[in-house]
């Protein structure tokens, strides 16, 4: 679907069918963010079946080191897998946009809105041509692992909103799974409504120039790959927890927030000039878009051992429920500003939110606890399917 999506918007440049291409943009989206879930719930899996966790697994049964090691060498594989594969997808990225670069150098976009709109369409296909090629390799070489069986009584239409109920009448058992919903879903919300804000005001600066926002665009994704690369090498060198990681990209999520608030009090500072969008781009890149790795990591974490798709699945929809609060948040409060017009107002509450939502992880998130919480929650589920004679 998203392959057809993406070849489908060379049919929509044409102004007249902004109904047709918001349609798009919807299911498009969609099929992105299911994608993206599944591919970050398979690395829990992958790192388990790595070679070295497979060794390590081995002495563990073999009482030659205990839970505790076990525990951090299993972190850290999956620390490893999910950073580098970011750093990879940012690298690759770059290649990406600098081939666009060169198409639209090749497409006179300021000719007219619909030379534009070509333009980006071009560029959609383009990525999603790309995108085709690089799924191949995995279409062919993945290896056959089923999941669960469909329950007694459902069908492949209603067992997912079972397994959703199901996933939210389990996650009361564990607390610090809980604890981290709740927090992701805060902070989640925070910093999806603070980037918005901040494109609102970017695009204010540089309008919808396709080059310049492209230029723009390669500068965050370098910042990105150097961000997450960085912060791998800090991690592996020091021998940090994914958690310690994570408290330093929700500090630069708080620091984001008040670089936006201060713009309420000066002209001079606050996303207001285009220097400070370059300058956003590479802060974002090199000390927030980490996020988009240890936030998974610490799902990961939080996730019982079998449960991953289903925990993903629903930490997702909690995050994307967030996505459209924020945002609905922020526009009464820019319309509740003198004039209705003060953009950077929701930094006001973007920072309180941030902050109240960063402490609580900082000092409630406890991933041992969370630990022994999934062990017990096994061992019970186990007992369970056992007398159901599953």
């Amino acid at each position: 679907m998203a392959f057809g999506i993406g070849f489908a918007w060379l049919g929509v440049h044409d102004p007249s069918k902004w109904q047709v291409a918001a349609g798009l943009y919807i299911v498009g989206l969609i099929c992105y963010q299911l994608t993206l879930t599944y591919w970050t719930a398979a690395f829990p899996a992958l790192a388990r079946n790595t070679p070295r966790i497979r060794e390590k697994a081995a002495a563990y049964a073999a009482e030659e080191i205990g839970q505790v090691d076990y525990d951090r060498e299993d972190e850290v594989e999956r620390s490893r897998l999910s950073n580098v594969a970011f750093w990879v997808q940012s690298m690759g990225e770059v290649v990406i946009l600098a081939i666009i670069v060169g198409i639209l150098f090749g497409i006179d976009v300021n000719a007219s809105t619909e030379a534009n709109n070509w333009g980006l369409s071009v560029l959609i296909a383009f990525a999603t041509g790309v995108w085709v090629l690089l799924a191949i390799p995995w279409f062919l070489l993945e290896k056959k692992r089923p999941g669960r069986k469909i329950p007694a009584g459902k069908n492949i239409l209603n067992v997912g909103l079972w397994q959703l109920s199901e996933g939210v009448r389990q996650i009361w058992h564990l607390k610090q799974s809980l604890i981290f919903l709740v927090g992701y879903f805060l902070l989640g919300d925070s910093l999806n409504t603070t980037v918005t804000v901040i494109a609102t005001l970017q695009n204010e600066i540089v309008a919808y120039d396709t080059l310049k926002l492209t230029y723009v665009l390669i500068v965050g994704i370098v910042a990105q790959g150097v961000g997450i690369g960085v912060y791998w090498l800090i991690q592996k060198r020091f021998q940090l927890s994914a958690k310690t990681m994570f408290d330093a990209v929700m500090v630069g999520i708080v620091l984001l927030d008040v670089w936006g608030m201060i713009g309420n009090w000066t002209a001079n500072f606050g996303f207001k000039h285009i220097w400070e969008i370059w300058l956003y781009q590479v802060f974002y890149g090199l000390f927030v878009c980490p996020w988009y790795s240890y936030s998974q990591i610490l799902i990961s974490s939080v996730t019982p051992r079998g449960y991953e798709f289903l925990f993903f699945s629903l930490f997702t929809i909690i995050g994307k429920t967030s996505s459209f609060i924020g945002p609905l948040v922020s526009s009464a409060i820019i319309d509740a500003s003198p004039g209705g017009s003060n953009t950077s107002a929701p930094f006001y509450f973007l920072f309180a939110l941030t902050l109240v939502s960063a402490c609580g992880l900082w000092f409630f998130l406890d991933l041992e606890k969370s630990a022994r919480e999934q062990e017990a929650f096994l061992a019970l589920e186990n007992e369970r399917m056992e007398r159901e004679g599953a």
